[in-house]
């Protein structure tokens, strides 16, 4: 007796195939992991998906104060400290690496990256390393790229030793975030005090390309930067939409968000608030989450059609910086920059839950464990 498709498998079928059909007409860097789904980069990185690797951790939240040189332990069930250890001078983010085994403290003015193993919460012995800013990895998990920022370098390293492998001239000021292709085979730098953006190869390690963003908002006031004079663009995080054909880059002076597709093009800016600064992608692929440091607000931008569908004000206002979405998705964690504090902020209807007092400069804050197969660096870009 023969059997015959039903409807819905059939569509499964199809979609599978659809998948590998698209997998096959596009070649990764090698080494890469296979994506999973195509147009779905952050296929990996759904609601509580933890891979085996991080499934015993415990989850915390790492908070890096600049100023008060120190990292803080945050219980996120009971929203209590749980320690507060001192590290390297100007702690700037708290980086998962490659493999999700360690996380790395990036103290840039201390010279050091401290290790810090997230199934105790200890804290290892620090490795010296020049000017590490932010701390990214390839998708291929052979590089560690520090994005020495003082120093107008980009170096890569051994992910594991730290040991330097290739370094090069950032040709920028202020090198700093970054995100990668969907192929893994070029990755977008933003350059914070030049104005610029990079292209950058994966395996030959070399600046492709470089433009200047567009100069769009001339009439900004600096009492409305914290008192920063508006010299310009000032690019900051990056972010790559779900189906890899666009790139999002938050600028705190432009006070939005440029959109460019990808892997390189023409920009055209969306306002989302005053200092747009971090950018997160909800577990659901849906959404994009955008802070905006200097006027207290979290924007909500939709993937699909690239509208702004919501905007929450924090209470008594706030200087939301970087963070990183909770496992369930649930809660968005973000650092008080100016304001010495972390809040916690529902993701259903933008409501705050909890404001924690922290050292002095929180930044670039980690919620770990976080869904995903691997790390891209930063406080947690998973894939």
């Amino acid at each position: 007796m023969k059997r015959s498709l039903t409807s819905g498998a059939f569509a499964v079928l199809l979609s599978v195939a659809t998948i590998f059909s698209a997998q096959a007409s596009t070649t990764f860097l090698p080494g890469m992991p296979a994506v999973l789904d195509p147009n779905d980069i952050y296929a990996a990185d759904k609601a509580n998906q933890l891979s085996d690797v991080v499934k015993q951790y415990p989850s915390l939240i790492y908070v890096p104060n600049t100023q008060s040189s120190d990292v803080t332990i945050i219980d996120p069930k009971t929203y209590k400290i749980i320690s507060t250890t001192k590290v390297g001078r100007e702690p700037q983010h708290v980086v998962p690496s490659w493999d999700l085994k360690t996380l790395w403290v990036n103290s840039d003015k201390g010279n050091v990256l401290t290790p810090i193993d997230p199934a105790t919460g200890k804290f290892g012995k620090p490795v010296k390393v020049n000017d590490p800013y932010n701390l990214y990895f390839t998708p291929d998990g052979k590089y560690a790229v520090v994005m020495s920022e003082a120093a107008k370098e980009i170096v890569f390293r051994d992910p594991h030793t730290m040991k330097i492998k290739k370094t090069i001239s950032s040709q920028c000021s202020g090198v700093n975030h970054a995100d990668w292709s969907l192929d893994g085979k070029t990755f977008v730098v933003s350059c914070e005090f030049s104005g610029e953006i990079l292209l950058v190869d994966t395996a030959k390690m070399e600046i492709l390309k470089k433009q200047k963003i567009p100069v769009l908002n001339k009439s900004a006031t600096a009492k409305a930067h914290n008192g920063m004079p508006n010299m310009g663009p000032m690019p900051q995080d990056v972010k790559i939409s779900p189906d890899g054909k666009t790139y999002y880059i938050a600028d705190m002076m432009s006070d939005g968000v440029w959109i460019m597709k990808a892997p390189w093009g023409k920009m055209t800016l969306l306002k989302t608030g005053v200092g747009a600064h971090g950018l997160y992608v909800t577990r659901d692929s849906q959404k994009l989450i955008i802070s905006n440091r200097n006027e207290g607000t979290i924007s909500v931008l939709r993937f699909s059609d690239n509208k702004l569908i919501a905007k929450w004000k924090i209470p008594g206002g706030g200087s939301p910086d970087m963070g990183g979405i909770s496992a369930d998705g649930k809660i968005f964690w973000v650092s008080g920059r100016y304001d010495n504090v972390v809040y916690a902020i529902s993701l259903t209807d933008g409501h705050l839950i909890k404001k924690i007092k922290v050292g002095t400069g929180p930044h670039g804050l980690a919620v770990y464990p976080q869904p995903g197969r691997y790390s891209l660096g930063h406080t947690g870009v998973f894939r």
